[in-house]
């Protein structure tokens, strides 16, 4: 007989102040508008393409992917040699087809570099040691933005195997290609196009777009609007790059009070309880019974019949046993009650990260709860 428990974890973030009473008025939180916004059409670009990854040491493709083969046949076609060959009588172990990928940042110019990653699409064992040929990168548009090649590193990661015994590390079927993209053609950003500017919030909050708004104004010679929660259009003096570029240079700086809705999430699958600091509850009175679960397993034996082709197996036979203790407490909870009474409250009598979960949601589902329980 074996029993079993469980303990989960309890990961409380406290979005506090350091120094700071629970019971004191929150202190606004400041951050630069840089960082909680950023200015629309300035955002990267998702590039990919199709190569082969040469030199490996064994470890390549196998005969099953003919795509690979049909694609070092089609490379050596382009390059004068001509194979008359059934594709299918090849092996090429020391090659493997790949899909690479790069993100494109923004204000790229011809001739940067970037890293590309690679990724084994057959049967490859390991990219460790290859060098990726020539591969044209393409976005959304279907147009060639980046063109790599280069050396594959893994990182780390290997696989090694003999007779009977194999040992893998990392993910050896995946690598990158240091500065192995050059970049060809060039994306077009037009900065302050109409003398218009638009930040974008990285969380939408009405109250923290007007913040941004009014620093604006005050701060600058632009004028800002708060479009709607996440959007805040900002009107230039002028119009054109330059008095763009001069007024993002001040606006970025600017500091302002960000403001968040209560919000407390849940995660029942790891027992993670996470709760900023604006929760309040209200009058509300809590009970609360401790709740054991005990699994008991037994193994037995499962003979076939003589003769029969049956296997003897050894068959769990488990048994799960709940029980709830008898005594209660009752906590009863002021109104206003802050995220550190309540979390203290709960920890008095005793709950464990699923009892917390399901008094979180009993306060909720009474309207006591004065934030949203968002359940992951």
């Amino acid at each position: 007989m074996a029993v079993l428990s469980s303990h989960l974890r309890i990961v409380l973030l406290l979005a506090v102040v350091v120094g700071l009473g629970l019971a004191e008025p929150r202190a606004a939180l400041s951050a630069r508008i840089k960082d909680i916004a950023q200015v629309e059409g300035i955002r990267p670009n998702q590039l990919s393409g199709y190569g082969v990854v040469v030199g490996l040491q064994g470890t390549g493709d196998g005969q099953q992917a003919l795509f690979t083969i049909q694609s070092i046949l089609n490379a050596l076609r382009r390059r004068g040699v001509l194979i008359s060959v059934d594709p299918r009588q090849i092996r090429v172990k020391n090659a493997a087809a790949v899909f690479v990928t790069a993100s494109l940042p923004p204000f790229a110019r011809s001739g940067d570099k970037l890293d590309v990653q690679v990724s084994s699409i057959g049967d490859a064992k390991s990219l460790r040691g290859g060098t990726l040929i020539m591969t044209p990168l393409t976005g959304g548009d279907q147009q060639v933005y980046v063109v790599a090649q280069g050396a594959v590193s893994l990182g780390g990661g290997f696989s090694l195997s003999a007779p009977g015994a194999s040992e893998t590390s990392g993910h050896p079927t995946v690598g990158i290609v240091p500065d192995g993209g050059l970049v060809e053609r060039e994306l077009p950003v037009d900065l302050g196009n109409e003398g218009k500017l638009f930040l974008s919030l990285h969380s939408p909050d009405v109250t923290t777009a007007n913040r941004v708004a009014d620093a604006i104004n005050v701060n600058t010679r632009a004028e800002a609007l708060a479009i709607d929660p996440k959007t805040v259009q900002v009107e230039l003096a002028g119009n054109g790059p330059i008095e763009a570029m001069n007024a993002l240079a001040v606006i970025e700086g600017l500091q302002i009070a960000t403001d968040t809705a209560a919000r407390v999430l849940v995660n029942e699958r790891t027992g993670t309880v996470i709760m900023g600091q604006d929760v309040r509850i209200s009058p509300v009175a809590i009970a609360h019974g401790a709740l054991q679960v005990e699994v008991k397993t037994e193994y037995g034996v499962s003979q076939p019949a003589p003769f029969s082709d049956g296997q003897t197996v050894v068959v769990p036979d488990s048994q799960i046993v709940a029980s709830e203790g008898q005594k209660q407490s009752l906590s009863v909870l002021r109104t206003g009650v802050t995220l550190g009474q309540l979390v203290s409250g709960l920890n008095a009598l005793g709950v464990t990260p699923q009892d917390l979960i399901a008094v979180l949601e009993a306060i909720q589902a009474a309207g006591a709860l004065q934030a949203e329980l968002v359940i992951m």
